[in-house]
Order: C-alpha cells, then structure tokens, then sequence
C-alpha cells in the first residue's frame, strides 16, 4: 500500500510514518501543508492519503477541503482524515465527494495501533469508517430531521453501527441479534428515510449522511 501523508505537526507526522512503514507500508509524500499534498497526489498516486483536518493557514478545515480538492482530480481515491476533535462539517463537504474510500478518525485511536491499522486498511479497500465518538457525539445531540425521529431506538442503533462502517454480520454481532433481524431494521431505516433503490447511490452511506447532516445542524 503506497501512502501519502498530510499533517502540519512535523513529530506526529514522521510518527505515523514510522509507524506505517514499520508496518511494511511505502510512504511516498509526508507533508505538512495543503498545497503539497495535493501536489504529492497529483506526483505520486497513492494508494491512500491520510490527513489531518486543520492545517496551515488557517488552522480550521484546510484539511477536508484539501481531501475534496484530491477526490476531485483523483475520484475514489481512499481518503482517511485524523482530527483531534469531532468535526461536524466533514460529513457533507467530503463524503459527497464519494460514498466509498472515507475515513474519520479521532487522532487519539492513532496511539491504538492495531484500531488504526484496521481502520487504514478498510477505507483503503473502498469502506466507509466512522471514529464511534463521533456517532455517539452526534447521537447525543438533538436531531433536527423529522425523519429521524420516527426511528426505533433498535434503528438507531443499527444506524450508528452503519455510521461506523460495519457490515450487517458485524452489527448482528455487536447488538446479539440475528442478520435477518438487521436486514429487516435497515430495511425499516431506508424506508422511513425515504431512500428507495436506487442504482446510482449506495443508501447505506446516504443514510448515514442524513443523520450526520441533521445531528450537525
């Protein structure tokens, strides 16, 4: 896996480096400013870039706009942003530039290797994984979807841990019920959302983003 890099802080920045390539990972490009990753994207064609939310100049959401500037010359392109804190505007500023390959991490799980690494690998194959903190922060706040709000508390369980990026044996596993118990929720879900099939948008993930949208607002 080819990995580019793109954090401000120069020693957390050379720590996941050698981390990952401890890893047996390549690390093509490790820069510290916006501007340069989508240059070492552009250069490189990494298999994944991680990046950190704030970043030069400004030290607010540098990061994500830099992570829609490189889906954009390179659609698909796994992305995994890091932040210190749970930031709202991420869900629909990067992941209406896709719906497979995003990940958000809170940069506290970095230290926890194995979660990291699991993480990485998931959104590098396509996945979409949601830090649980941040489900959970959003959960707690009031939900401005009248939609949502016609979901069970079993569905909104269900919704978290599709926020998070698990597969339905997953959440069967997680929440001690069967798999046909989660298809009939996630069917419930879809249908109070008023997501109907649709061969050009995976529901899933655009459920996932109505109540990210509605928690952040």
């Amino acid at each position: 896996m080819r990995i580019v890099i793109a954090e401000d802080d120069a020693l957390l920045r050379e720590g996941m480096a050698a981390l990952l390539r401890g890893e047996g990972l390549e690390i093509v490009a490790a820069v510290g400013e916006p501007d340069a990753l989508v240059e070492a994207v552009i250069r490189h064609e990494p298999d994944i870039a991680v990046i950190d939310v704030r970043m030069p100049p400004t030290h607010t959401d540098e990061g994500i706009r830099a992570a829609v500037r490189i889906r954009n010359a390179r659609p698909g392109l796994p992305v995994l942003v890091l932040s210190a804190y749970v930031e709202r505007s991420f869900a629909t500023e990067l992941m209406e530039s896709g719906t497979s390959g995003i990940g958000y991490l809170l940069k506290e799980r970095v230290g926890r290797v194995d979660r990291f690494l699991d993480t990485l690998h998931r959104v590098a194959a396509g996945e979409v994984a949601i830090d649980p903190e941040v489900v959970a922060q959003l959960f707690a706040r009031k939900h401005a979807d009248d939609a949502l709000n016609r979901l069970s508390r079993r569905e909104r369980d269900v919704l978290a841990l599709m926020a998070e990026g698990l597969g339905n044996t997953a959440i069967a596993e997680r929440l001690t019920v069967t798999e046909g118990a989660v298809h009939k929720h996630i069917r419930n879900i879809f249908g109070k959302l008023g997501l109907a099939p649709d061969d050009r948008s995976d529901r899933r993930v655009a459920a996932v983003l109505r109540h990210l949208n509605a928690a952040g607002r």
